[in-house]
């Protein structure tokens, strides 16, 4: 029996990658990051979102999920997460609906509050969206303005932006 030359034997090929519209066939969601985001120590508070590139001004940034919840039960879920870490991953997205990014993998949900923010968060269609407001550089914290929360002007705000509004 001849043997087949290594260089021309040809290795079993792995199927190929589903194209992006094929994934929303499959049932997998589409990646809601537009653009690279990574994760690390804040200087404004515990951990940040940080631009992993440059992202132009007016563009979206990305989404943060999560699991939607009414409010009453949002606002249990606040009252239990800022007891045991105070760290709180939910946004409203109406008067009766939040979304709870607590167990979300999304690393927007890690953006910290800001008086000058870089970014501004849009609900659309029930989704929770970060558009740029500004050119962001690459390696810079992430921060959207939180508007009214929870705290009702109990918390204090550590931005450090020129007029900060010193409450949250």
């Amino acid at each position: 029996m001849p043997s087949l030359h290594p260089l021309t034997q040809s290795a079993p090929s792995a199927p190929p990658e589903p194209a992006p519209a094929a994934l929303h066939a499959t049932g997998i969601p589409a990646d809601p990051q537009k653009f690279k985001v990574r994760v690390g120590p804040s200087a404004i508070d515990g951990q940040g979102a940080f631009a992993d590139e440059a992202i132009p001004a007016r563009r979206k940034i990305g989404e943060m999920r999560g699991e939607f919840v009414d409010m009453r039960e949002a606002r249990q879920r606040a009252r239990e997460a800022e007891r045991s870490t105070g760290r709180i991953f939910m946004v409203a997205i109406s008067d009766k609906r939040a979304v709870d990014a607590t167990h979300s993998t999304d690393p927007l949900r890690f953006a910290n509050h800001s008086c000058q923010p870089n970014m501004v968060l849009k609900v659309e269609q029930g989704r929770v969206a970060f558009y740029a407001l500004r050119d962001i550089a690459e390696g810079e914290e992430l921060t959207a303005r939180y508007g009214e929360t929870h705290h009702a002007g109990r918390l204090t705000c550590r931005c450090g932006a020129p007029g900060c509004q010193g409450r949250l």
